[in-house]
């Protein structure tokens, strides 16, 4: 029975005075997990299961330019949450935030340095010969590389959720650093990391009225806890921005921006090239159609770039954090992400109770 207007004016005063003093700040990411695996910036986590009865694991590589959180939300709003609980054996590469020793990190830095080590290490850690790799967002984009430069890497299935490769398509935010506009050294600051207030100020560049309409938002529902809750958990992690490493976006500038090479299908590479063609496993490309930060028509050509014979192209009716989290998610996107992978995995292969709760000899470091 919903509550009287009486009643919701009542609910609004008290849960507003939490929430405008900043006091409604719900727990985030509390999937347990053990660090298995660090180098630098780099981390490897492992959430913990007694129900792994799918291989090969999955590894989540996530984007560069926000916190993983928004993967484990919160207990009944969790994408890490929801594959542990289908029985897979889940890993995650997260990046600590940059500092000015990771300025001069490139594409090929984050591709053929600490990819190839993660992936050793949670196969080690698992027991496991091969991977399913997951990237998220720019994630995505270093899954793509890292896929295309290193063919013999032990990639069982490839997932890219939101990720784009038309940055033509990509709208202001790549327009806004074509050339004779912007130049990655505006934004650079003096100790080479592209600071994150800059980051957080593109994003709501995007989308300049969302603050008014989030607060509207906020009046109508703050009488209902369940929605606020989640509410304050969402706007935290879009607001939550992190510094990105100055080399990284130089080249993105140059070779995904301006270039848009990776449409194309090759990107320059170090002294060669990579070329998306020599991605040969299953291969799944998410997008979603409301999503404004990857529009689908930057995102959607990825399927016919790769050189797999088992491609599978899903368009979603939500948007770039509603895939990942929130109602939609959990109805539709995450139940059909576990059955494209269990259905190109093998059920009762998953790891053995040895190597289930040991942590892996590449340990912290």
């Amino acid at each position: 029975m919903s509550p009287s207007l009486l009643e919701r004016q009542l609910l609004r005063v008290r849960n507003g005075l939490t929430y405008y003093t900043g006091l409604s700040r719900p727990p985030l990411s509390q999937t347990p997990r053990d660090l298995v695996w660090r180098r630098d910036a780099a981390r490897l986590w492992r959430y913990r299961s007694d129900g792994r009865r799918i291989g090969p694991p999955v590894l989540i590589v996530h984007s560069l330019i926000s916190r993983s959180y928004i993967l484990d939300l919160m207990p009944d709003n969790s994408m890490v949450g929801f594959l542990v609980g289908e029985g897979f054996d889940v890993f995650l590469l997260d990046w600590a935030p940059a500092t000015p020793a990771d300025a001069g990190n490139t594409l090929e830095t984050y591709v053929d340095e600490y990819l190839p080590a993660a992936v050793a290490a949670a196969c080690a850690t698992s027991g496991s010969a091969e991977l399913t790799v997951l990237g998220y967002c720019f994630g995505g984009v270093l899954a793509l590389l890292f896929a295309a430069a290193h063919p013999d890497e032990p990639i069982r299935n490839l997932v890219t959720l939101t990720t784009p490769c038309d940055f033509s398509r990509m709208g202001f935010m790549s327009q806004m650093f074509l050339e004779g506009r912007l130049d990655p050294e505006d934004i650079i600051d003096e100790t080479g990391l592209v600071p994150a207030a800059a980051l957080d100020g593109g994003f709501q560049s995007v989308k300049p009225t969302d603050a008014i309409i989030q607060q509207i938002n906020v009046w109508q529902n703050l009488w209902n806890e369940a929605w606020l809750t989640s509410y304050v958990a969402m706007n935290r992690w879009t607001r939550d921005q992190v510094p990105l490493s100055g080399a990284v976006f130089r080249d993105t500038v140059q070779r995904l921006i301006r270039d848009n090479a990776l449409v194309r299908g090759v990107v320059p590479f170090g002294s060669d090239e990579v070329k998306l063609m020599d991605i040969v496993c299953p291969y799944l490309n998410v997008f979603c159609r409301r999503d404004e930060i990857v529009p689908p028509a930057a995102a959607k050509p990825l399927a016919g770039l790769v050189g797999s014979e088992d491609v599978t192209e899903l368009c979603l009716e939500s948007g770039h954090v509603g895939l990942v989290a929130g109602r939609q998610a959990a109805k539709v996107a995450q139940p059909k992400l576990a059955e494209w992978i269990r259905t190109r995995s093998d059920p009762a292969a998953s790891t053995s109770d040895e190597s289930r709760d040991r942590t892996s000899g590449h340990g912290p470091a």
